[in-house]
């Protein structure tokens, strides 16, 4: 096999997330026994797949975990994860970023989607418990698939709003962050997650640049992971 068609441990991933959600949802509405086992059987690949991808998985824990997690029905079927993140400028022109207190990596303050509160209520309670700042969110300026991306490893999407800061004392929260701080363009920190990707989006809106909302380009087919822009 070529280079250029060489298969990541991204692509990997991604298809087994893939087939464990068709199947799980598949298990969740069906009534036949035959396609219950069918089903199964492809829980058990997807499985497999993702254990080839990530090291510290098991392919057999990971199967059960997966078969334990079905629902019958609307609450059987399998969606991505939504986590909502800002993009908070200064008046400096500067980014607010934040390093994780896992990884280490520096990124935008996000979270996950909180039940009982809308996107832009999310951003604001996020971006005060990990940074310490207030914000008022101005709009919605990309949405990305983390898991095609290779931000995660789990099938999520990413809501990204623009936000001006109000005020507040900037504070790392203490479980969640290493550190926190305002980087200009040209002086931003190391390692940071995906900047390639966000880092001219988010600048844009900063500096009062108008631009469409940002995301991800089709692909085809699809779920083979080819950029229709490539």
């Amino acid at each position: 096999m070529s280079d250029e068609h060489q298969i990541s441990a991204v692509d990997l991933l991604r298809w087994a997330e893939t087939l464990s959600g068709i199947a799980r949802t598949g298990l969740g509405f069906t009534q036949s026994l035959y396609e219950k086992e069918r089903f199964e059987e492809v829980l058990k690949v997807a499985a497999d797949i993702r254990a080839a991808a990530i090291e510290e998985a098991e392919a057999d824990a990971l199967f059960e975990e997966w078969l334990a997690s079905v629902g019958e029905g609307v609450a059987g079927y399998v969606t991505p994860k939504v986590a909502v993140a800002a993009v908070v400028g200064n008046d400096k022109n500067e980014i607010l970023l934040t390093q994780r207190a896992d990884s280490g990596v520096w990124l935008y303050p996000v979270g996950w989607a909180d039940v009982g509160y809308s996107p832009s209520e999310v951003a604001i309670k996020e971006v005060h418990e990990e940074t310490g700042i207030e914000i008022e969110p101005v709009s919605i300026i990309a949405v990305f698939d983390g898991l095609r991306l290779g931000f995660a490893r789990l099938p999520l999407y990413s809501i990204v709003f623009h936000c001006r800061v109000l005020g507040g004392d900037l504070q790392g929260h203490p479980l969640e962050t290493r550190d926190v701080g305002f980087f200009a363009r040209d002086a931003l920190p190391w390692p940071l997650a995906g900047g390639a990707r966000w880092v001219d989006t988010a600048f844009d809106a900063i500096e009062g640049k108008q631009r469409p909302v940002d995301f991800d380009l089709p692909r085809t087919p699809a779920w083979r992971g080819e950029d229709s822009a490539d």
